[in-house]
């Protein structure tokens, strides 16, 4: 228990904010992962670091982790949209969160 939470502490460090078009090589290379806003997007590359497979079948299953699409990839470069991201090699995790109105993107925190 101890280990996972200094692996989040770990992964929380890791997380930052990146522009879609910075992201596109590795689109291009299939390696961008995209995490479903309701999603705590940690959590998810804490159980993809512990290849906890019944989860991201789970995950997987449900739709709320997929690859990215080229529908997807062009929206968010037509928009000029800025994810939060994380790597679990060889992945990298990417979430798009809507800012509440008014506020500030924050940056994703354990739930």
């Amino acid at each position: 228990m101890e280990q996972d939470e200094s692996l989040k502490t770990k992964l929380i460090q890791e997380t930052a904010q990146f522009p879609w078009k910075e992201l596109l090589r590795h689109f291009a290379t299939g390696s961008v992962i995209a995490v479903s806003a309701e999603l705590d997007l940690v959590e998810v590359a804490l159980q993809m670091s512990k290849d906890n497979k019944d989860q991201i079948a789970q995950w997987l299953t449900s739709g709320e982790v997929t690859k990215v699409s080229d529908l997807q990839a062009k929206a968010w470069l037509d928009d000029n949209a800025s994810l939060w991201t994380v790597v679990v090699r060889p992945w990298i995790l990417v979430q798009q969160r809507a800012p509440a109105s008014g506020a500030g993107v924050e940056k994703p925190t354990l739930h």
